[in-house]
């Protein structure tokens, strides 16, 4: 995936952390109202520290991803934050956090046994008592396809970017395509294109719960979209019980 390598140092004129304030306000108060003493937080796929650069305000955050690049572009804006390199389906850090936080890096578990994976990684990094929580672009209630998005930024090094994202397919076999078409401008260069085809995975929002139950967690779901307000995005809220006493 050439936006999470080659292209990591113009991930944050694609995908500017400023954006991401409301959604992190979000996230924050769906993780205090399920655990209202947390403090430490564990993302998995945290990509550019989008997120993170807001939650840190309120959480002391552990970030980790796939991506070396891209830690290493979440370490120039969080570099109060620890960063690991890992897979969320396999990393194991060997301590638990009041909370573990996947978001739209969840999306990249194309079939159920990934997306077991994870969870069970989730899991097993979530204190007794603390939450687990995802927060996929869709689920396959939500999917739209044949879909367009646009947009980009202009960077203060004179660097600009702009992009075109085709979501489309039907979601069929938990599986859907998204082309991105990058196009990049920086001084002295001429304007290039990159193309960067992924495949991301959707799952029905009875099938995430039931992985989630089947780790252990208990389960909430609330509905709601992102900022822009058009596109659903469904949160799962994942309570690991609180050990048994005695």
């Amino acid at each position: 995936m050439r936006l999470y390598s080659e292209l990591a140092p113009w991930f944050h004129l694609l995908s500017d952390p400023a954006d991401y304030a409301e959604e992190a306000a979000r996230y924050r108060r769906l993780i205090r109202e399920a655990c209202p003493a947390a403090t430490t937080v564990l993302e998995l796929g945290a990509g550019g520290g989008n997120n993170a650069s807001h939650l840190k305000r309120d959480f002391t955050c552990t970030l980790t991803d796939l991506s070396a690049e891209m830690l290493a572009l979440s370490e120039s804006i969080n570099p109060e934050c620890e960063h690991v390199a890992g897979d969320m389906r396999t990393i194991r850090l060997g301590r638990t956090f009041d909370a573990v936080f996947a978001h739209d890096a969840i999306v990249y578990m194309t079939s159920e046994a990934d997306l077991r994976a994870a969870v069970e990684t989730a899991y097993v990094h979530t204190r007794p008592g603390g939450v687990a929580l995802f927060v996929p672009d869709c689920t396959s209630e939500t999917f739209t396809g044949d879909r367009v998005q646009t947009g980009g930024h202009d960077g203060d090094d004179g660097r600009s970017l702009r992009f075109l994202e085709w979501t489309h397919g039907e979601g069929e076999d938990g599986v859907y395509a998204v082309d991105f078409v990058v196009l990049l401008r920086e001084p002295g260069r001429a304007v290039r294109a990159v193309h960067d085809p992924q495949l991301f995975g959707v799952f029905p929002e009875r099938r995430w719960v039931r992985v989630l139950e089947d780790a252990g967690f208990r389960v909430g779901v609330e509905a709601g979209s992102d900022p822009d307000g058009e596109t659903p995005q469904t949160a799962f809220v994942a309570v690991r019980p609180p050990a048994a006493a005695g």
